[in-house]
């Protein structure tokens, strides 16, 4: 879903240039990296949201931020997507 679901916004929402949309939506993936920080790094059990430093309110406030500056849109956009679909990982567990 990770891959999907930012390809379908830029689909929807960047037609015109929608592969480099859903490029620069995919590469926001990377704010995982986080992840590295926790002990054990994967944890099938544990909620990404509010647990890893990336993922917290502030930084999501700070990716909604980022939506509102032309230049960070595609950005703000990948991570807010990313979060979402982190917060209905949750909440299948």
């Amino acid at each position: 879903m990770h891959g999907l679901v930012p390809g379908l916004a830029a689909w929807l929402l960047f037609r015109s240039r929608w592969r480099r949309a859903w490029a620069i939506m995919l590469l926001t993936m990377v704010v995982d990296v986080d992840h590295l920080l926790a002990s054990p790094i994967f944890d099938p059990n544990r909620c990404s949201i509010g647990f890893h430093p990336l993922h917290t309110a502030p930084a999501i406030a700070a990716y909604a931020g980022l939506t509102l500056i032309p230049r960070t849109r595609l950005v703000g956009l990948g991570l807010l997507i990313h979060m979402a679909l982190d917060t209905v990982d949750c909440m299948w567990m």
